[in-house]
């Protein structure tokens, strides 16, 4: 016998905890792609000693990636203009956090791993609420 709480959709709480989450990854993954993207290379490397050991378009390729991922948490959603864009960026993101974790860890910088880890996890839960568990439909 099922009751309405197993028939019924995602609760309301569920996807106001995906909204906060979406909303605050684009926040942190806007402002740091922002930096990356823009912020000239010298002062970029007075906070990020890495910046000196990768390619300037390195930098510049992974700032803006981080901005259109934040975008792409947040716009698809919010206009329900293909709105499955959504958990493809948090997906995206998890990739992202996946390799700085590894190159963190090729260098010995282990104190990034935990912020990669936890950035990269919240990414997954959007992808994952967002695919399976409270989709948002398409505007018809």
């Amino acid at each position: 016998m099922s009751t309405n709480s197993e028939t019924a959709g995602p609760s309301k709480g569920f996807h106001i905890a995906l909204w906060v989450v979406q909303v605050l990854l684009a926040l942190a993954f806007g402002m740091a792609g922002i930096m990356k993207a823009t912020t000239p290379l010298a002062e970029l490397a007075a906070k990020m000693p890495w910046v000196n050991t990768v390619p300037s378009s390195m930098v510049r390729f992974i700032g803006t990636s981080e901005f259109l991922g934040a975008v792409g948490l947040i716009l698809p959603s919010v206009t329900r203009v293909k709105p499955n864009l959504t958990p493809i960026a948090g997906g995206g993101l998890v990739l992202v956090m996946i390799l700085a974790s590894v190159f963190h860890i090729t260098r010995g910088e282990m104190n990034a791993l935990p912020i990669n880890i936890t950035l990269g996890a919240l990414a997954a839960f959007v992808a994952w609420g967002r695919t399976k568990k409270a989709p948002i439909a398409a505007k018809v």
